[in-house]
């Protein structure tokens, strides 16, 4: 998405782009940097990396064993040093949540590991640290069609969830602007959210009434297990939703979007955005 955005807002510029990246249908090597390395990268030039697969190797000692991805993303900044990268946009995250602890949550820890490995590792770094994405509602595609009904765990808790196209804008300005290093950028989208108010603004852009019905945790945790999602995975979200019961009310925070003159998406432009997905007339990524 980064990739798209960037060469969609460059078509009046004259900015260079070079794609980084590994074929996915070559199997990955214990050198993670092989692949389509880059070539000399001066004067108005973004490099992109695209499509990368890579596996732990010896630079990923100093990640959490337990983690796959963080395993990954060491090795990836170890191939990026390696490929001539200078400057790293570390896609990380933040609870909109007031109150929320980020202790209780394992992707919220793993985050902060890598934070601190890219911080160390030499190369210029810059971190957006987005709330909950407005995409992770596409998940709910197949009830919303089936049953009318979004059913999560959430009670009336409020959260404030940010367009992923938002944080694509943001990213490409921080890359193309320069002056963001060592810095970190919260985001949230617009508004602080219940689970009923998302129902009615997805109900408002498809033309029919969704109900929010609020579940207990292990029925969405059973859901997910038998939607194939892995154990550990579905384990992190159980985790998540337990935490975000508790923070009935969530911050709105706007400030990155604002210093780098992005308009904020609201959650119904997203989900007149996407009507035809939420209708079930469209395909949709779940792997948000």
């Amino acid at each position: 998405m980064l990739e798209r955005k960037a060469r969609s807002d460059n078509r009046n510029r004259s900015h260079r782009f070079e794609r980084i990246y590994r074929d996915p249908g070559v199997r990955p090597t214990e050198d993670p940097s092989e692949g389509s390395r880059p070539k000399s990268c001066e004067g108005p030039c973004i490099q992109v990396v695209a499509n990368c697969r890579v596996r732990g190797g010896r630079h990923a000692s100093t990640c959490d064993a337990r983690s796959c991805l963080g395993r990954r993303e060491c090795t990836f900044i170890e191939a990026s040093k390696k490929a001539g990268v200078r400057h790293i946009v570390k896609f990380s995250g933040a609870e909109s949540g007031v109150g929320f602890n980020p202790t209780a949550f394992r992707f919220t820890r793993m985050h902060d590991q890598i934070e601190r490995y890219l911080e160390g590792s030499g190369l210029a770094w810059t971190h957006l640290r987005p709330s909950q994405f407005m995409q992770v509602y596409l998940r709910e595609v197949p009830t919303i069609v089936a049953e009318n009904a979004l059913f999560l765990p959430m009670g009336n808790a409020k959260l404030a969830p940010v367009d992923i196209e938002d944080i694509a804008k943001v990213a490409f300005a921080v890359l193309l602007n320069g002056g963001h290093e060592a810095k970190s950028y919260d985001m949230t989208g617009p508004e602080a959210l219940t689970m009923t108010e998302i129902a009615e603004r997805i109900s408002q852009a498809i033309g029919k009434t969704i109900r929010y019905v609020n579940i207990a945790p292990e029925e969405k945790k059973r859901a997910l297990l038998a939607a194939g999602i892995p154990t550990e995975l579905a384990d992190a979200i159980d985790e998540l939703f337990a935490e975000r019961r508790k923070r009935l009310e969530s911050r709105v925070y706007l400030s990155t979007h604002e210093l780098l003159g992005i308009q904020p998406t609201t959650f119904a432009e997203f989900a007149r955005r996407n009507a035809a997905v939420f209708r079930g007339e469209s395909p949709h990524k779940t792997d948000y």
